[in-house]
């Protein structure tokens, strides 16, 4: 099994195993390009890590560190976040619009910027159902809402549903 390490990642901060590809080194804090749950972001180890030996090949669909990240990687993060501060009041107004009980707290986009994610104060719920809707079929590309609560943000339910659903 490939080396993990822990790494921050997201607007919304979480922290994280990601595997590390091996023959890659890097510093606590060095900024690297990973793939989480969202996609690609830019992430920060929270602890060194030198160049490993274990050649097993990191799985795809896990928490995985792609790189290092370089000036372009930090260029485009920048660009993005401007992007996002420059659209979150129009998201305001859209959930206003829309007539969703939501509170949006912040956005964030995907380093390759095909994912816009609208962090929302609060549990799952009909609303953020109704908001990443809304937004897909007003043609506004690919969305995630995700719902936060003081602790940081919500996952997701195992087992599918809205996660308002009682088992018995």
């Amino acid at each position: 099994m490939p080396d993990q390490v822990l790494i921050r990642y997201g607007k919304v901060p979480e922290v994280a195993k990601f595997a590390v590809p091996a023959g890659l080194a890097f510093e606590r804090d060095e900024a690297l390009v990973v793939r989480g749950p969202t996609g690609a972001v830019l992430g920060e180890p929270l602890e060194p890590r030198a160049a490993g030996t274990d050649e097993e090949e990191v799985d795809e669909k896990s928490f995985h560190v792609l790189r290092l990240a370089d000036e372009t990687d930090r260029e485009r993060a920048t660009a993005l976040r401007m992007q996002c501060e420059a659209e979150f009041v129009d998201w305001l107004q859209r959930i206003e619009d829309w007539n969703l009980e939501l509170d949006l707290i912040d956005i964030d986009r995907t380093l390759d910027g095909e994912k816009l994610i609208l962090y929302v104060l609060g549990d799952r719920g009909n609303d953020t159902t109704k908001l990443a809707l809304m937004a897909a079929t007003k043609g506004f590309g690919v969305i995630e809402v995700q719902p936060v609560s003081a602790e940081g943000p919500i996952p997701l339910q195992s087992g599918g549903g809205c996660g308002n659903c009682k088992k018995h």
